[in-house]
């Protein structure tokens, strides 16, 4: 698996939402023994080293990971910005865990994945929704055989458009910021750990723009997957609903239909609904972002990190973030998705787009270099 560590002595780069959540998690770990943060925005970070006490805070990356006490690093820095630090962490050999995407640029996202692979660096991409205990359940019984030979499945995914928003106006480098790089890549690596074994042979993609087009992105992709042993996946996201629809985040139906039986999965938090004459937070939480409008209806629990209680957050990104330090320390596997299967999903998501955008199926696996030609 990977050799063990007595101690971890932890980087986290990036401090914001994500940032502040697993920054708290580590201070609470035991195994982590010294604590160093960095972020180019010196308030953020600072705030956050006295929040956690951490050991060290610093503007430079490279400072960061320059330090002695290091040997493990968390990427959490906006998607788009993951390839400098990532590729310094695998150069000194660290372990390493990624936000998704591995990076939003193919050429980028294939130079990590390679990096990682000539060094032999354990490196994990966080794809927080694997450790819900729904999804593990599931994987369980499918690798059990429970369903039969896997044929067809069918993914839908609802997103509150609190998330596009907030996401582009952070930044003006929108290449690659659509529907299914940044958000439908969740709901398709569930769907691909779900199907293991599985090998991708072509995908016939549509999508369209009519909300968020003027933000340089688009409204909803929907897709087929066809795989090498005939089974057919579905694959369809939206995440230009209103900032009013009371999802925080994601809602998600999987139906999975096997030989001898079938799994349907609804996880759109429906079943627990808050309406209030009180003007509700902001669903999806980040970096100075508050909605344009009043909210006043809640599906509780869809806030994909997990819920609060008493200031502290639980749920998946907790048990997620726990997970990786174990994995670091005793060698113990763990259902986190690989480099590998981060640079796979990326390739997947960017070739919905493109097929999208020629009108044509596109054949896979696809190299990096073809999404460069048009």
């Amino acid at each position: 698996m990977t050799e063990k560590m007595d101690n971890i002595g932890l980087a986290i780069i990036g401090c914001g939402t994500i940032g502040r959540i697993r920054a708290k998690f580590a201070r609470q770990f035991p195994g982590v023994e010294w604590l160093g943060l960095c972020d180019e925005k010196p308030e953020v970070g600072k705030q956050l080293a006295d929040d956690t006490k951490a050991d060290f805070f610093t503007e430079s990356f490279e400072e960061l990971l320059d330090r002695p006490e290091v040997n493990a690093v968390m990427v959490l820095t906006d998607e788009n910005r993951h390839t400098a630090p990532a590729l310094m962490a695998v150069d000194r050999g660290h372990k390493l865990f990624i936000e998704k995407p591995l990076a939003t640029d193919p050429r980028e996202s294939a130079q990590i994945l390679n990096a990682i692979n000539e060094k032999e660096v354990d490196a994990c991409v966080a794809y927080t929704q694997r450790f819900r205990r729904r999804f593990l359940t599931i994987k369980e019984r499918l690798n059990e055989g429970q369903i039969g030979d896997v044929h067809s499945v069918v993914t839908r995914a609802l997103m509150n458009r609190m998330v596009p928003i907030a996401t582009l106006e952070k930044t003006t480098e929108r290449n690659n910021l659509t529907p299914m790089v940044v958000s439908g890549t969740h709901s398709l690596d569930m769907s691909m750990w779900l199907m293991e074994g599985k090998v991708p042979v072509s995908v016939y993609a549509r999508s369209t723009d009519k909300v968020l087009g003027s933000l340089g992105t688009k409204d909803s992709t929907f897709g087929v997957f066809t795989m090498e042993d005939g089974t057919i996946f579905s694959m369809n996201i939206s995440w230009a609903l209103p900032v009013v629809w009371p999802g925080a985040v994601y809602g998600i139906e999987i139906g999975i239909v096997g030989t001898k039986g079938v799994i349907d999965v609804e996880d759109t938090h429906r079943d627990l609904v808050l309406a209030t004459e009180e003007s509700l937070p902001a669903g999806y939480r980040t970096r100075g972002f508050e909605p344009p409008m009043e909210r006043h209806v809640d599906f509780l629990t869809s806030y994909p990190p997990g819920d609060i209680w008493n200031d502290q957050l639980w749920g998946p990104m907790k048990e997620e973030t726990i997970s990786w330090f174990t994995r670091i320390m005793l060698g113990i596997e763990s259902p986190h998705a690989s480099a590998a299967d981060g640079h796979r999903n990326l390739l997947m998501t960017m070739a919905m787009d493109r097929s999208a955008r020629l009108g044509e199926e596109v054949e896979l696996p696809i190299d990096p270099e073809a999404f460069y030609l048009d």
